[in-house]
């Protein structure tokens, strides 16, 4: 397989009362060897793309193209793909051997031996080599995640295609698992496509991300670049965590004021010329408590993060969160001053959410400050 493409994708679910569009218009490449991630809130869409192009829903317009071939109309067992389910579908009558072994035994005529050798070799790179003759009851979650990883390894297909997988495990687990996938994948070097609604997940797996809203595909690219460049507001506000600070403003004459006496007088003001409001966003490791500022917000809550903190405060009827040195931490009810550089200052149409400036490279996202 030489990759995988969706072109005018669209699935439209029909109930007789009413449709419901579950995605609409959805044209994406993913490259052979490529690490995609499907991002966005529940019901966005995401898992139902992730099942059209296993053939497990069938497509309403558009087609799917595996390399060359279109399989639009093929059925899920005619394409050569291997999905990993949140739930992990194990059987649980069956041994960890049998239930890798599974796929191979109903899809091909490869003799026991064989069969045997392949989940010998699976089950060595996954590290259960001694839990091949266990029940799924026996083992742990990330246990039980590994074994329905080998069953879709040892098939060797074309592509991957995983739904949530790792979110029934737990942070740390689930931490390690993340990685683990990751080198998986690079060294087996098949097209994955991986689907989840851990924005951070997305950032740290991802060669690149697709967000989607609403059955519509967003913004797909590089995490850099969607972290640093979002189209709109809603992909600036996905992106990140914490997320993105933002609030209203009226503009006049290059300045921005906003609730709680905000004000900031922009150098180049030339991405909102003729606008009277904008939407303003400044992530929180781009804001600097200082000693003495323009801007003065209230603190609400400082969350000890260990090499970090979360400072929540309030601008106004606005509650906006700065990442400061673990060294600094205010009280509740403190008014603390505080700057941002306008290289690292989001600007969004009120109405329609499109980004009119993003970040500028001389931005550095390093701005905790002491």
């Amino acid at each position: 397989m030489s990759g995988i493409t969706l072109t005018d994708l669209t699935k439209v679910y029909d109930s007789g009362a009413e449709s419901v569009v579950a995605v609409e218009d959805l044209s994406l490449s993913i490259e052979d060897g490529e690490f995609l991630v499907l991002v966005g809130p529940s019901g966005c869409g995401k898992s139902t793309t992730l099942r059209c192009i296993a053939g497990l829903e069938d497509v309403t317009e558009g087609s799917i193209q595996f390399g060359e071939q279109t399989v639009t109309d093929y059925s899920a067992s005619e394409r050569d793909i291997a999905m990993v389910f949140q739930n992990y579908a194990l059987y649980p009558h069956m041994t960890v051997r049998q239930n890798i072994g599974f796929g191979l035994k109903l899809s091909t005529s490869l003799p026991s031996a064989e069969i045997d050798q392949k989940v010998d070799a699976v089950a060595g790179m996954l590290g259960i080599t001694e839990l091949l003759d266990d029940k799924p009851k026996e083992l742990s979650g990330g246990q039980q995640q590994r074994v329905a990883l080998g069953r879709a390894i040892v098939r060797e297909p074309s592509a991957f295609l995983m739904d949530e997988p790792l979110s029934n495990l737990d942070a740390k687990l689930r931490a390690e698992m993340r990685t683990e996938l990751q080198e998986l994948q690079a060294n087996l070097g098949v097209t994955t496509i991986y689907v989840t609604h851990d924005q951070t997940e997305a950032m740290a797996m991802g060669d690149r991300i697709a967000v989607m809203n609403g059955g519509v595909l967003q913004q797909v690219g590089p995490p850099e670049d969607l972290y640093r460049h979002p189209v709109n507001e809603f992909v600036a506000d996905f992106i990140g965590s914490p997320s993105i600070n933002l609030l209203d403003a009226t503009v006049q004459s290059g300045t921005l004021s906003g609730p709680g006496g905000f004000t900031y007088t922009l150098d180049d003001s030339g991405s909102i010329e003729g606008y009277e409001r904008v939407r303003v966003g400044v992530r929180p490791e781009d804001i600097t408590l200082v000693d003495d500022g323009e801007n003065t917000a209230i603190v609400n809550v400082v969350e000890p993060m260990g090499n970090e903190n979360f400072c929540y405060m309030e601008l106004g009827d606005v509650e906006i969160t700065a990442r400061v040195l673990p060294s600094h931490r205010p009280a509740a009810g403190d008014a603390v001053p505080f700057s941002f550089p306008e290289e690292a200052v989001y600007l969004f149409d009120p109405d329609t959410g499109e980004a009119l400036k993003t970040k500028t490279d001389e931005a550095t996202d390093v701005a905790i400050s002491a």
